[in-house]
């Protein structure tokens, strides 16, 4: 696989090494179970994938490109380039500014850029007609695209779907940029519609059956179909892709769960006429992070701590995930660690942070899961378990803890 040329203090003196030594020994991604970091009075459990993936990668390469390339010139971001806190802020730090909030409110008007200035699309893609809005101010919106090269994948899957008189079903957050971006292309070749879980996807299910009229359906999914959705037509032959940052297990038990109502309305000889098999659209780095914080839960550890950007979605779902097994704090820094009895961290239920006091067990060892999203630095995750170790006395040298992993 391709390998970036992404800044230096974005990587680690110990988690980035800690990855390369696993990547050696397995390069194919067979075995998902975490490595655990004994330290002596705290035991880290350090997940086998995680931190930046490709797409991000990627994306960080190109955005930091342009700014090499065009000294003197505006350079401008769509909206965040990845949803860390550390990464946009240094960006801006640069001289880039943002057009737009990550919900597509507008920060500036369109009519304030000029055709010498620079705009990078974001990792999350953007949509048709921003880009013609682009084009239309003689910008050239795909000079530094940043776009996923699995987000773009998941839009040729729905091109293709359309292009075969199916519908295409989006698993996403409707108000997400990468679903919007997703929407937008689909909707131009396919009949669309956006489901956020599997509780929505079955609410269609009961309009496939003919157990709710059209007019539920327009109701229930106001501002979440493309123009023209005719329920009673569009629903006999469909297609699942998703927001590549959405859980792959609940992308696929929707998938499955609308063919098997399909199969009830039509039979299991036609299936095929009916619903289109996309599984190969899930996105490989959400999938091994993923089966990776399973892993983590297999361990016997004592609480969980997931670091990054709290509207990052894909760190949210590992957030959930954990939280099902073992108290969980979600950080999005070191700085959130106040002191070894106290924690600033946040909740993705009610959307803001709490602080909570003695999250550390008063046990020895402290036995601790620790992960990341895929927007997250190695730096950040490494400045984590540090300042963690601070709290304790008498703990192992790190050079002396990867020397034992190196001997295994």
């Amino acid at each position: 696989m391709k390998s970036f040329d992404i800044p230096v203090f974005y990587r680690s003196p110990l988690i980035s090494k800690i990855k390369h030594f696993r990547k050696s020994g397995d390069p194919r991604k067979k075995d998902y179970m975490p490595t655990s970091l004994d330290f002596g009075p705290v035991v880290f459990y350090i997940a086998r994938h995680f931190g930046f993936c490709y797409g991000v990668e990627n994306a960080i390469e190109i955005s930091y490109k342009a700014i090499e390339e065009n000294s003197g010139k505006r350079i401008f971001l769509l909206s965040e380039m990845i949803h860390n806190l550390e990464v946009n802020n240094d960006l801006i730090s640069r001289g880039v500014r943002f057009i737009m909030d990550t919900s597509g409110r507008e920060i500036m008007k369109w009519d304030e850029l000029n055709p010498d200035d620079i705009v990078i699309i974001p990792a999350f893609g953007t949509t048709l007609e921003i880009e013609k809005k682009l084009s239309a101010r003689g910008i050239n919106p795909l000079r530094y695209n940043t776009t996923c090269p699995f987000v773009e994948k998941v839009w040729n899957r729905a091109e293709s779907l359309g292009r075969n008189n199916f519908t295409v079903v989006v698993h996403g957050k409707y108000k997400h940029e990468e679903t919007r971006a997703t929407f937008s292309h689909s909707k131009e070749s396919a009949p669309t519609v956006v489901v956020r879980d599997l509780a929505e996807a079955k609410v269609l299910g009961q309009i496939i059956k003919n157990e709710k009229p059209a007019e539920f359906f327009y109701k229930r999914f106001k501002h979440k179909h493309s123009g023209g959705f005719n329920p009673e037509k569009h629903l006999d032959r469909v297609g699942v892709v998703n927001q590549t940052t959405m859980l792959a297990t609940e992308t696929l038990a929707i998938s499955d769960y609308l063919k098997n109502v399909l199969i009830e309305k039509f039979g299991e000889n036609s299936i095929k006429e009916h619903f289109a098999d996309t599984r190969d659209t899930l996105c490989y780095a959400t999938h091994d992070n993923q089966n990776a914080t399973y892993a983590l839960l297999d361990t016997d550890a004592d609480i969980a701590i997931v670091v990054g950007g709290y509207n990052s979605s894909n760190t949210s779902h590992i957030v959930e995930l954990c939280s099902e097994k073992l108290p969980t704090y979600f950080i999005s820094s070191s700085e959130k660690l106040i002191s070894d009895k106290l924690i600033c961290h946040f909740n993705i239920h009610n959307q803001k942070e709490e602080t909570e006091e003695n999250y550390l067990p008063d046990k020895n060892p402290v036995k601790i899961i620790l992960t990341s999203g895929a927007s997250c630095p190695d730096s950040i995750v490494d400045d984590v378990l540090q300042k963690i170790l601070s709290f304790y006395p008498d703990v192992k040298k790190s050079t002396d803890v990867l020397n034992e992993i190196n001997a295994l």
